[in-house]
């Protein structure tokens, strides 16, 4: 992974697509700079008795459009600028989703595999006791992220609804279905990442039945958009987790592979393995569409010089570096930006916010359908941008609707005190 500076690649981007806007130095460091940032320590008792503290941050980067929205991820690897940098392409998703929400994200600095489930508990109930004063249904909506998932969603809502004595499933979203989670949420960023691929291969005039498909990354959002691509008729001819990659000669089943890897740990050993690769290897394959699934930084300058992809759906947050997509936009390769991408999570949890506060839920049909057409609708709005200003790529196209989109909320509120 590259040591490029999450934080500082938001920025650049940023600055990026500034150049094609009307728009004043304070305007534009306000809409690079976080409102607030909670850092916190989390001490907590372990199941021996003993004490450990953990890092926590939560930061609120920009609400002119609505309640901050974003995820909790629990990783080793959390610190501030990640956190920054992740609020803020929150703020830019939702807003080229032109869904009426701002962006935040939160984490902890932890290895949730060293702890026993209790442990977990406990953990995630002390940064929800320090996080309640900050979130709410119509102040900040947290969500799932990289380690998190809905018992922890439900733990959080659990405690800062038993602090504030009242009901209310709006505080948060990626709940369980029970605790009043949507229809849909689980697949829903795998989902947008195809729906997004599918666009980009209808504007090149290409066929997605046929395609060749690599997946670097077999979390959620990656087997589920391995599994997607795989019934519409694409041949997913590699897949990745952090162990390494496997290749076939022809197209794995990605619910086999997902079901080995749950059985022992990886995707690495899978029986119709044709040959093991590094991650590096799957992501220069030869191949039509390429998903990064994994982490941020994942390709960055030297790498992306071996990209063979035609197309680039990016399921994870921030997977290639400015520098990397420089070289990528000279070798027009049609890299579609993370921020419409994988929305399908946030525009679900969008979904999901509004079935909370109506206390009425929807079809995984009607989820999915109403999903779909959100990604649609902006892929072209995107592709008109990209066309009409003649930008250099489709991530600046989102960067400049986005910001114009979130500039007009900002400027309709003014400016108080």
């Amino acid at each position: 992974m590259s040591d490029v500076n999450p934080y500082q690649s938001l920025r650049t981007q940023i600055d990026a697509a500034a150049q094609y806007l009307d728009i004043s130095a304070g305007q534009l460091e306000r809409l690079k700079t976080p409102e607030r940032i909670l850092e916190t320590n989390l001490s907590v008792e372990m199941d021996d008795g003993s004490v450990e503290v953990f890092r926590a941050y939560r930061s609120q980067f920009n609400g002119d459009r609505g309640p901050y929205k974003g995820g909790i991820r629990y990783h080793p690897q959390v610190d501030r600028d990640e956190v920054k940098a992740l609020s803020g392409w929150m703020v830019y998703k939702t807003a080229t989703g032109d869904i009426p929400l701002g962006g935040g994200k939160g984490g902890i600095v932890i290895d949730p595999s060293s702890y026993s489930e209790s442990e977990l508990e406990r953990v995630t109930r002390s940064f929800a006791k320090e996080l309640t004063p900050l979130i709410g249904a119509d102040r900040d909506v947290p969500a799932p992220d990289v380690n998190t998932g809905q018992r922890e969603m439900n733990w959080i809502k659990d405690t800062y609804e038993t602090l504030e004595n009242t009901t209310e499933p709006g505080v948060i979203t990626g709940k369980d279905l029970a605790s009043g989670g949507s229809e849909g949420r689980v697949e829903a960023t795998g989902r947008s990442t195809v729906v997004a691929a599918r666009e980009a291969f209808e504007y090149l005039g290409k066929d997605i039945e046929g395609a060749t498909v690599a997946v670097q990354g077999y979390g959620n959002a990656g087997w589920i958009a391995a599994k997607l691509l795989h019934e519409m008729g694409a041949n997913v001819v590699a897949v990745s987790d952090s162990s390494g990659a496997i290749y076939s000669d022809e197209s794995f089943d990605p619910v086999a592979v997902k079901d080995y890897k749950r059985e022992t740990g990886s995707v690495v050993g899978y029986p119709d393995t044709a040959e093991e690769l590094t991650n590096d290897e799957l992501l220069t394959l030869d191949v039509d569409l390429l998903i990064p699934a994994a982490l941020e930084n994942a390709i960055h300058e030297s790498l992306a010089h071996d990209i063979a992809a035609d197309v680039i759906s990016e399921a994870a947050n921030g997977p290639i570096t400015p520098a990397a997509d420089d070289v990528l936009n000279d070798r027009e390769t049609l890299v579609i930006p993370d921020i419409l991408a994988n929305a399908g999570g946030v525009i679900v949890s969008y979904f999901e916010w509004v079935q909370n506060r109506q206390r009425f839920y929807w079809s995984e049909e009607r989820v999915n359908e109403e999903l779909d057409s959100i990604i649609v609708e902006q892929f072209g709005n995107l592709v008109d941008a990209y066309e009409e200003r003649n930008l250099p790529s489709l991530r600046t196209a989102a960067y400049v609707v986005a910001l114009q989109r979130v500039m007009n909320a900002g400027e309709q509120r003014g400016t108080w005190p």
